[in-house]
């Protein structure tokens, strides 16, 4: 396949494939946040050009046109699903190829839980005793703060951002309960964490392993913590994973 490439997402695997695609031609490389583009950034790359701010679907139809793109490749985070509606519907609108970058799904072991959505799994953990540490995103906190009896028990695991501390805020979490940090974490992390607080309840979104997700598990199945997993949305259409993109678009 032909042409500048679009990226769109700040996830580990889109940051690998922008930066492999760049050294062979020019790519545009969407991300959400400023702190997404810095991570890009880092490498001054001639063929990479970044663009951060979070866009609608006419934006990102007007964005990829100013950029002259033909093909785009959708990276962002599997739990993304309007981002990735979005970024379809621009690329049907405007005719350019669609391409997805699969993550692995994660095999979950004996005993978890699961939900669909946010409400589903803070209905769970109203069952559960403990404190929980939700690391599943600064978006999900409405869902548990609106559930009874969980805000004294929750310790957010969120980026290290404003907008994700303001968040915690709002939804009335105090400071000395805002784990603020940028993942994925490694093991002896996501223990010393989990004892420090006596967290017995995680609750997660499957990140597959870019995300952290095995060691998240092991933590957990250590200390003997419950684990509520939020499933994935569906994806629509076939998704590629890293290798079969750099192959088709011609990386190494």
């Amino acid at each position: 396949m032909t042409g500048k490439i679009a990226v769109f997402g700040g996830t580990a695997e889109g940051r690998l494939l922008a930066r492999e695609l760049a050294k062979r031609g020019p790519v545009s490389a969407f991300v959400a946040t400023r702190e997404g583009a810095e991570l890009l950034e880092r490498e001054a790359l001639p063929g990479l050009s970044v663009l951060a701010g979070r866009l609608g679907r006419e934006e990102m139809e007007a964005a990829l046109g100013r950029e002259g793109v033909s093909i785009v490749v959708d990276a962002t985070h599997p739990y993304a699903r309007e981002a990735s509606e979005n970024i379809r519907a621009a690329c049907a609108a405007a005719g350019l190829s669609y391409l997805r970058l699969a993550r692995e799904e994660t095999p979950l072991p004996p005993g978890c839980l699961t939900a669909e959505t946010p409400e589903e799994a803070a209905a769970l953990c109203a069952g559960l005793p403990g404190n929980i540490l939700l690391a599943a995103g600064a978006k999900e906190l409405p869902a548990f703060c609106r559930e009874p009896g969980l805000l004294e028990r929750l310790y957010p695991r969120v980026l290290p951002t404003e907008e994700s501390i303001a968040a915690c805020r709002r939804a009335g979490v105090p400071f000395s309960r805002i784990i603020a940090l940028q993942g994925p974490f490694s093991l002896e992390l996501n223990l010393a964490l989990m004892e420090q607080f006596r967290l017995r309840v995680l609750v997660t979104k499957d990140g597959g392993k870019a995300g952290g997700m095995v060691e998240k598990l092991e933590a957990a199945r250590r200390l003997e913590a419950a684990v509520v997993v939020i499933r994935r949305p569906p994806e629509p259409g076939k998704a590629c994973t890293l290798p079969q993109l750099l192959e088709l678009l011609g990386g190494e």
